[in-house]
């Protein structure tokens, strides 16, 4: 039958170190989260914009399709007299 490990001792803490100074974390947990929600933003902002560049060019391509359509079905009816 196994026996059971021996559970490790804690390590002393001296009373003499002084405390953490947590004023580094907390500068570095707030400029993570200004970052994250930098980039959320941005995210959404580019989201946006490329939905706009690509309702713009495809109005480009069916202004462009429609002058070329036109202008094809001019030229037939002027080479075949219609």
């Amino acid at each position: 039958m196994a026996r059971p490990e021996s559970i490790p001792e804690s390590p002393q803490v001296d009373s003499d170190e002084p405390p953490i100074d947590t004023t580094e974390a907390i500068r570095h947990a707030y400029r993570f989260h200004r970052i994250r929600r930098r980039v959320r933003i941005e995210r959404t902002r580019r989201q946006r914009y490329a939905g706009v560049r690509f309702a713009f060019t495809l109005a480009l391509l069916v202004f462009v399709f429609v002058v070329l359509s036109l202008t094809v079905w001019n030229e037939i009816q002027r080479l075949f007299g219609l």
